[in-house]
């Protein structure tokens, strides 16, 4: 296997792992029990016998965390908020466990990673911690090389507040996007007063 195709094998394995991460750490927010399917019982060796307490390192070495699958169900139950796109959230879990514990498929999975990234995880962490998924873009150029890509792939994306180059910069940087994949980018710019 040549090295770029690893590269994006292993990041669709990180970007579902981010998106585990990031549900998991919304029901952390919530009380930090949330994230786990099953604990210790109160009559197991792992519980302190001083206190009567089940010990932290006991709970991460016998405790077990909330399966991929069940996370948006668990966070809407939780918090009240539902992942976008949930299709997409189960179609990209089905490809990751394949990459992950059989083989790569056989097909080109980078737009279903950039839809996962920008059309899943982003829209859940900028409605959660105001954050934008494009903020962390870690390139030389920070939005020069991103923003086209996602725009020839007409995937849509949280504009950050503090994009630099405002309004105009955002117009040139989707220009290769379908007529309504640019109106709609340039509604959400103005939308965060980007000016």
């Amino acid at each position: 296997m040549c090295g770029t195709k690893v590269g994006i094998l292993t990041g669709v394995l990180q970007a579902a792992h981010a998106c585990e991460i990031f549900l998991k750490a919304s029901l952390a927010q919530e009380h930090p029990l949330l994230i786990f399917e099953s604990l210790p019982k109160s009559t197991a060796d792992c519980v302190n016998k001083t206190t009567g307490l089940l010990d932290f390192e006991s709970l991460l070495e016998k405790g077990q965390t909330i399966n991929y699958s069940e996370l948006p169900e668990k966070v809407w139950a939780a918090t009240g908020k539902k992942i976008n796109n949930i299709q997409l959230y189960n179609d990209f879990g089905k490809m990751r466990n394949s990459i992950q514990h059989f083989a790569a498929p056989n097909k080109d999975v980078s737009l279903l990673t950039s839809q996962f990234i920008y059309e899943v995880i982003d829209p859940f962490i900028n409605s959660e911690w105001d954050m934008c998924a494009m903020s962390y873009c870690d390139d030389s150029e920070q939005y020069e090389y991103l923003i086209p890509i996602l725009a020839e792939r007409n995937v849509y994306f949280t504009v950050s507040k503090k994009m630099y180059g405002g309004l105009s910069e955002l117009k040139r940087l989707v220009e290769e996007g379908t007529p309504a994949y640019k109106k709609e980018m340039i509604l959400r710019g103005r939308n965060v007063g980007l000016v």
